[in-house]
């Protein structure tokens, strides 16, 4: 199975009260980096079967956005082993539940998610370092439990990429 980590996209400041923070919606930033992400993965030619999210508006925004950029025509599934806290034994079960698809992309948070993409490439079964910035993505190549990171992209890098090939694409004007 290849799985797709992507870590929602900016949302703006946390906000204290736990119920108004799930409410959080992603800000102008959040929304550029989805369309960065999204346009990279639909020209990497991903294609999923399905997209998890957590039930958190910044994280079913990225989802959404980000699948329509792909092309994605599912249902988005919504499954709490995403959300901030959860834990690995949760994210194993989620897993479980989604071993027969061939691509799965899942959407959540850090550190979790981080935490969660570590584990799944440390052949130790420990803890792995990857600091997934938000709006970020990566793929890794699952076999049983474990995987291979194939590639990790961020906004800032998908955008900086961009925008040189828009540059480089201009026609060159000559002095005389």
């Amino acid at each position: 199975m290849i799985l797709y980590f992507l870590r929602h996209a900016s949302a703006g400041e946390h906000v204290a009260n736990p119920k108004k923070d799930e409410k959080r919606a992603l800000d102008k930033e959040g929304i550029e980096q989805c369309g960065y992400i999204g346009r990279a993965l639909a020209a990497l030619n991903v294609q999923v079967d399905a997209v998890v999210s957590s039930p958190l508006k910044r994280a079913t925004q990225t989802a959404s956005l980000v699948g329509n950029e792909i092309g994605y025509e599912g249902k988005l599934q919504i499954d709490a082993a995403l959300r901030p806290g959860a834990g690995l034994a949760d994210f194993r079960k989620l897993l479980d539940k989604y071993s027969k698809q061939e691509a799965v992309m899942v959407v959540g948070h850090n550190p979790n998610l981080s935490q969660f993409l570590g584990s799944v490439i440390s052949d130790s079964g420990c803890e792995a370092a990857v600091d997934l910035k938000k709006g970020g993505v990566a793929r890794v190549e699952m076999r049983r439990t474990s995987g291979t990171l194939q590639w990790c992209l961020t906004p800032k890098a998908v955008r900086t990429l961009y925008e040189t090939a828009v540059e480089s694409s201009r026609p060159k004007t000559s002095r005389k």
